[in-house]
């Protein structure tokens, strides 16, 4: 409903940022109504289709994993609707926006936009606001992601009025008394933390303490330290492995690009003794099958050895990215015994 709401006003004040609204109050005009009902039906008709979907992948023993960003962006329903939970000035303003400092995808950092949440207003009304929005994407999917879960814990806060995201902070986040608060909504549902990027002993210790499986990829593992956590060796049971995320490179565009001396490394560590960078695969896969990982998550670009043109997502690149499909072709191309043998070798059937 809040939504409709939200999407009815700006489709009438032609599609402007909400502050910008020439009738800004809640209730609904005449030709707000008629949008009203045209957005409604439209939702209607979405999450009806999509739970359709969902109940037939789940009777073909398939479950689906939901993302939840971590913000919300300015121009939303949320911000529109609960200015109060966010760091807003008095014009309704974000005071400063999230992104992340220099790291693996961006020497020079991100500046994301988005406004900060208030955690203090947050945590008076008992975290309503995100527990209604955990419940909700528990009802849409079978498993949770929550991105940026680091975000918890410390927040990278920038100035809204600068263009250089080195000149953020860290600022602490609400941890335990959050996840005290959203850890009953789970019960026995797979929720996955997001725990990449500048992650620290304190966000090591919050990820321990939520229970949540954090995440493990393999194109982060050969930085030249032995004790890296994303080292196949190295995996805990409660974690999630993956060979790269959808903001990584494809496993194949990844090995291509690595210096030689990594590649070497790289190929010693899986026992690969080849010289052809497209035979690699079967001994890179082997190895993430056999680690203690309790989940082992394969994109299908690297199921289908495509390589870097057939990339998801380039992080801090604004455009080109999100637009990959694959045909029904391509799926049944996959060598799908070999999959299964390795997943009965390694014991993660499900029929175990």
């Amino acid at each position: 409903d809040l939504f409709c709401r939200f999407m009815a006003k700006k489709s009438v004040n032609r599609f402007k940022v909400w502050t910008q609204w020439e009738k800004s109050n809640d209730r609904l005009t005449a030709q707000e109504e008629k949008a009203y009902t045209v957005w409604a039906f439209s939702q209607y008709a979405h999450f009806t289709q999509w739970m359709e979907l969902k109940k037939y992948a789940n009777r073909q023993g398939i479950q689906i994993i939901g993302d939840i960003p971590f913000y919300v962006d300015y121009d939303s329903a949320d911000v529109w609707a609960f200015p109060q939970l966010f760091q807003l000035d008095e014009k309704h303003r974000p005071a400063a926006v999230a992104g992340v400092p220099p790291d693996y995808f961006s020497p020079e950092g991100q500046i994301w936009g988005n406004p900060l949440y208030n955690w203090e207003s947050m945590k008076s009304s008992n975290f309503e606001w995100w527990r209604q929005r955990m419940e909700h994407m528990l009802s849409l999917f079978d498993c949770v992601r929550i991105d940026h879960f680091r975000g918890l814990e410390s927040y990278f806060s920038i100035p809204a009025n600068t263009q250089n995201a080195r000149d953020g902070v860290w600022i602490k986040g609400p941890g335990k008394a959050f996840i005290d608060c959203i850890k009953p909504l789970t019960k026995d549902r797979l929720v996955i933390a997001e725990d990449l990027g500048v992650i620290t002993q304190e966000v090591r210790d919050l990820v321990k303490y939520s229970g949540f499986p954090g995440m493990r990829v393999l194109q982060f593992a050969f930085d030249g330290q032995p004790d890296s956590p994303h080292l196949p060796h190295n995996y805990g049971n409660n974690t999630v492995a993956y060979t790269g995320t959808h903001d990584n490179n494809t496993l194949l565009g990844y090995v291509w690009a690595l210096e030689p001396r990594t590649r070497e490394q790289l190929f010693k560590y899986c026992s690969y003794d080849g010289d052809s960078l497209d035979d690699c695969y079967d001994s890179i896969l082997k190895t993430m099958f056999a680690s203690h990982a309790g989940l082992l998550i394969l994109p299908v670009q690297d199921l289908l050895h495509y390589g870097e043109d057939t990339r998801m997502n380039r992080p801090g690149v604004e455009k080109g990215n999100w637009g990959y499909r694959v045909t029904w072709e391509q799926l049944r191309a996959i060598d799908k015994e070999k999959l299964k043998f390795w997943n009965d070798l390694y014991g993660r059937s499900l029929s175990r």
